[in-house]
């Protein structure tokens, strides 16, 4: 059973993201705040869950979060300022429209930068705390990757219509031989993030 809250008493949001180890499609990362009491046994990390399973539980986190929220960087963003700087910048996004303001902040991962929102008109760094595998420690970072994981999910689906012979369907922008072997016989797409590696042999893609 994961833990309903890190810190004690507070309002508490936490966030994961999905995408960042991709060749192509923007990085989606979601923030999530529970009741202080809330539990439910099914979620867990999305990679331990089913599409269907995760779909499922989007609703039902939608339904019993306080609030949620979904930030988006686009592949041009990503190549410009990194995908470590990238991951973290969704967080905030999605951070920002949170319609409850978090007290304090628990993310995935080992990785993040302060916070900043205004409290009584001042504005101030939210606490944080990085919690290794985190989304499979407490409920609301899980929920977390799986808001996170859906959507990117539903916008790597739209792209596939656009782009079908790198079978996004399947692999989700993510470096598979088949996605890499479109690249080299198709080349890339605006989609694509210029700054990785490509075929996997160690060049960027600038030759595309």
């Amino acid at each position: 059973m994961l833990a309903s809250h890190y810190y004690t008493g507070k309002i508490e949001a936490g966030c994961d993201e999905a995408g960042r180890g991709c060749l192509a499609g923007s990085v989606y990362a979601a923030a999530v705040i529970f009741p202080e009491d809330y539990q439910n046994d099914e979620l867990n990390d999305s990679k331990q869950l089913t599409d269907k399973r995760r779909k499922q539980l989007r609703e039902i986190i939608q339904r019993d979060a306080v609030a949620w929220a979904v930030g988006i960087v686009t592949p041009e963003e990503i190549d410009k300022i990194n995908i470590l700087n990238a991951s973290i910048l969704a967080m905030h996004r999605a951070l920002d429209q949170l319609e409850v303001r978090p007290e304090v902040i628990i993310v995935d991962g080992n990785r993040f930068k302060p916070y900043r929102s205004v409290v009584d008109d001042q504005v101030v760094n939210i606490p944080y705390t990085t919690i290794v595998k985190g989304d499979g420690k407490y409920l609301s970072i899980a929920a977390a990757s799986i808001l996170a994981k859906t959507y990117r999910d539903d916008y790597m689906d739209h792209l596939a219509e656009e782009y079908p012979q790198y079978d996004w369907l399947s692999n989700k922008g993510y470096p598979t031989k088949k996605h890499r072997e479109a690249i080299r016989q198709y080349g890339i797409t605006p989609y694509h993030r210029k700054t990785f590696n490509m075929l996997g042999d160690g060049q960027l893609s600038f030759d595309f």
